[in-house]
């Protein structure tokens, strides 16, 4: 039985006499006009479906993939029903990471370029004091906040949400996995009841089921199938390739491929450092983004990269939440990730708003039961790519240290190395032997 069955629900594409642009959404004049100096005319799928009954208030839960556009989904309406001359937060936005909280108010910011409504993000590894002098100015409507920081704010009485009429939590998958689903609840019950909750996830977990059926009232439920976004515009493919080969595999495929920016995506931060370095030494114009970064070092190679400074962009999964750059052509999984749904995540990085993108994923034995998953669950066929070997001209005996043991996705094993790649150490100062599988 699906989770969410007795939900009420539509399918997006579904209705062949839904409107097809924005200006018969019923939007503000104004918000249609940002849209437009935006570049967007048409709408997508989880837009089309979405809007109407956000604007009519009633609760929903959109589950549709990132890149989906979403964001415009949630921020049109929410934009609209704003009151203009009340000073208090009428709207809050919960997100995952500090990236897409710079990124969704970066959207909101640029929809209410011709309101007088504004957004303040918040986020931790920011200045507190700098937060709480802005929201005591009560300029600002909307909040996009990340779980933590956000309770910090309410521990200390800085922030108020009594007058909150909106609330959206934005990829609430992700809010699961990262352990942050307590502190949603905790932050809901500072909302005053009768607010219009609408939910955004890409998978439904039991967790984030749990989630709805506690705090949102008789939701719409919209899905957009994941096919219907990457399937035309989505070339996936994978490259056989153990981890004394990955390296000098990579460099093939950055050489041989068009490319206009490019994501690869490694498992610690450290490997991701490690990882950007030695492209660097090998001329590509390459740079890391992990979570050791200072929060004024990550803004800077974000913004490098989404004006196109950087070339290549090596990420762990977390760094990489936020960033919603539409003319990235490849993701490039350097490490396969943990668990299946986590590769939808990332190559919804690319092939965004309409474009065409490639995903390339380095497949080693290791990786054959996380592989496996993908491939069951992706409605589209992942084809091998036998083009690319060692380039015999490189360093071929690069090694990255290595990945967490039990990271292949095997499953029931206990991860021995920390999110570092450095081997834990048990109680009596050992560290614990890594064993591999025969």
């Amino acid at each position: 039985m699906n989770p969410v069955e007795g939900l009420q629900g539509c399918q997006a594409g579904a209705r062949a006499d839904l409107p097809q642009g924005f200006d018969s959404l019923g939007l503000d004049p104004r918000l249609l006009q940002a849209v437009r100096e935006m570049g967007f005319h048409q709408t997508f799928p989880i837009q089309q479906e979405a809007i109407a009954p956000l604007l009519k208030g009633r609760d929903l839960i959109g589950q549709a993939q990132t890149g989906s556009g979403k964001t415009l989904a949630y921020a049109l309406p929410m934009l609209q029903r704003i009151e203009p001359h009340s000073r208090a937060i009428q709207g809050l936005v919960l997100v995952p990471t500090r990236e897409l909280a710079v990124q969704v108010t970066s959207e909101f910011e640029r929809l209410a370029r011709h309101l007088p409504s504004r957004t303040l993000p918040v986020y931790g590894g920011a200045s507190m004091r700098g937060q709480i002098e802005q929201l005591q100015r009560g300029y600002a409507k909307i909040v996009v906040a990340t779980p933590g920081r956000l309770l910090d704010h309410l521990k200390r009485r800085t922030i108020d949400l009594h007058s909150t009429r909106f609330v959206v939590i934005d990829e609430a998958d992700r809010m699961l996995d990262m352990g942050f689903i307590d502190d949603v609840k905790s932050i809901l019950e500072n909302v005053p009841k009768g607010h219009q909750t609408a939910l955004f996830s890409a998978t439904m977990p039991d967790g984030v089921v749990k989630l709805s059926q506690r705090y949102l009232s008789n939701p719409l439920r919209v899905f957009v199938d994941s096919d219907e976004i990457s399937v035309e515009s989505l070339r996936q493919s994978y490259i056989g390739a153990e981890e004394n080969t990955k390296f000098p595999i990579l460099l093939s495929v950055l050489k041989a491929e068009r490319m206009q920016g490019a994501l690869v995506f490694v498992s610690t931060k450290i490997r991701a450092a490690h990882l950007a370095e030695a492209l660097a030494r090998n001329h590509v114009n390459a740079e890391a983004l992990h979570g050791d970064m200072s929060q004024s070092q990550r803004n800077f190679v974000s913004q490098a990269f989404r004006q196109a400074r950087i070339d290549v962009l090596v990420a762990t999964d977390v760094a990489a939440r936020g960033l919603d750059i539409s003319w990235v052509s490849h993701v490039i999984n350097y490490d396969m990730p943990e668990e299946p749904t986590m590769y939808f995540h990332r190559v919804g990085r690319t092939a965004r708003a309409g474009e065409k993108g490639a995903s390339i994923s380095l497949v080693s034995r290791e990786d054959h039961d996380v592989f496996k998953g993908v491939k069951n669950m992706t409605g589209s066929l992942i084809e091998q790519d036998t083009r690319f070997t060692p380039d015999p001209t490189t360093r071929t005996h690069f090694l990255l240290p290595p990945r967490p043991t039990g990271f292949s996705g095997h499953g029931g094993g206990r991860r021995k190395r920390d999110n570092r790649g450095r081997r834990k150490r048990t109680k009596s100062g050992h560290r614990f032997r890594h064993h591999r599988r025969r």
